[in-house]
């Protein structure tokens, strides 16, 4: 019996992406699996319900219609522990789960023994790179991040020669050159910022300097495993945080993006650093759903704070759905086909990709409802 692949509508606030677009159901539907979804879940990333029937899945009147019986479930942001009560028994559940984030989600998973596969946990190795959601969703989060500096700020980006005389180019600092920093750069420069990048990872230098920005240094290297920084000492931060205050008092906007994955985000702009600031600059803080890079933000809101406005936008990924969309679910794609064989559900506990991560742990003993446990050789 082919796998039942459910997925549903998202119910966070604000979402507009889908983890399964018309292009990967007919990828999934090509793998031998049958394809449920809920009218209307294409609607807010502008992927019509005809598109999906032409790729060959059945449109379902609700999410209850659309989960019910599936042996794997795909979703965008985490369900809320009712929906999950509603799952199969020993379904599979993929998307970005943040089980820990929510006990009572934890507890709904582990009662109905749902193998869940949170692709936030996924290893950043090189074989994982075409099923990294954090990386895909970051880069459309930096664009837009940079998009909305460019509007909240009183200034041209690029430099302008008029008769009233010459307009001088924005200056722009990034803080952090993950995914998401890297975009923000490449964006600033093609709206003609003169853009600063700045990490505590000395290895970054070239990926800023690569397009087209220069690489702040401040004299501080926080270089660490699996590709993020460490920690700073209290004697390095201090004197980060010195040189940082005093660079500010030269930048029009900041766009900050340091995050750290399952902790706060690290704090870098403090409150009298912005009070140096000159009036009219502008920081989009990217890291507002994890606290905020810089002390003044409040999530989901703008501010204004000694003349500098701050910006503490929510699920920006999301304000581009459809390309988000179209990343996210070729990344779920391509994280479920390890979890296909020949049309039924198999897993093997020795690829690290499955083991590392699954939640909470490789289920040694659990039977997924569409198919026998088992190791794929």
């Amino acid at each position: 019996m082919a796998v039942i692949i459910g997925v549903a509508r998202e119910t966070a606030a604000g979402e507009r992406r889908v983890a399964l677009t018309p292009e990967t159901c007919k990828k999934f539907v090509a793998a031998g699996a049958s394809v449920r979804v809920e009218r209307g879940l294409g609607r807010g990333a502008h992927f019509p319900d005809p598109a999906y029937a032409a790729a060959g899945a059945q449109l379902v009147a609700d999410a209850d219609a659309a989960l019910a019986g599936a042996d794997l479930v795909l979703c965008v942001q985490p369900p809320p522990a009712a929906a999950i009560e509603r799952l199969q028994h020993g379904a599979v559940l993929v998307g970005t789960l943040q089980p820990q984030a929510d006990p009572a989600r934890a507890a709904a998973l582990q009662a109905l023994a749902i193998v869940a596969f949170p692709l936030e946990r996924l290893p950043r190795t090189t074989r994982a790179q075409a099923m990294d959601v954090l990386s895909s969703q970051a880069g459309m989060a930096g664009y837009k991040a940079m998009l909305i500096a460019a509007q909240l700020a009183p200034r041209f980006f690029p430099m302008l020669t008029t008769a009233a005389g010459t307009i001088r180019p924005s200056k722009v600092l990034v803080v952090g050159a993950g995914v998401a920093g890297l975009q923000a750069i490449a964006t600033a420069k093609r709206l003609g910022a003169q853009v600063e990048g700045f990490d505590v990872r000395p290895e970054t230098r070239e990926q800023i300097q690569s397009l087209g920005g220069k690489f702040l240094d401040l004299g501080v290297s926080a270089a660490g495993e699996g590709g993020y920084a460490r920690a700073l000492t209290d004697e390095e931060r201090a004197e980060q945080q010195r040189r940082l205050g005093e660079h500010l008092k030269t930048i029009d906007v900041v766009v900050c993006t340091a995050a750290v994955p399952g902790r706060p985000a690290p704090k870098i702009v403090s409150a009298a650093m912005v009070e140096g600031m000159q009036p009219g600059s502008v920081i989009v803080d990217l890291a507002a759903e994890t606290g905020g890079n810089c002390e003044l933000t409040r999530p989901g809101e703008t501010i204004e704070r000694a003349g500098v406005v701050i910006a503490g936008p929510l699920d920006l990924a999301s304000s581009g759905a459809l390309h988000a969309s179209e990343m996210y679910a070729r990344n779920v794609f391509n994280f479920a086909s390890l979890l296909l064989k020949d049309g039924a559900l198999a897993f093997d506990w020795d690829d690290e990709l499955l083991a590392k991560t699954v939640w909470p742990q490789p289920p040694a003993a659990a039977t997924p409802a569409a198919a026998p446990l088992a190791s794929a050789t």
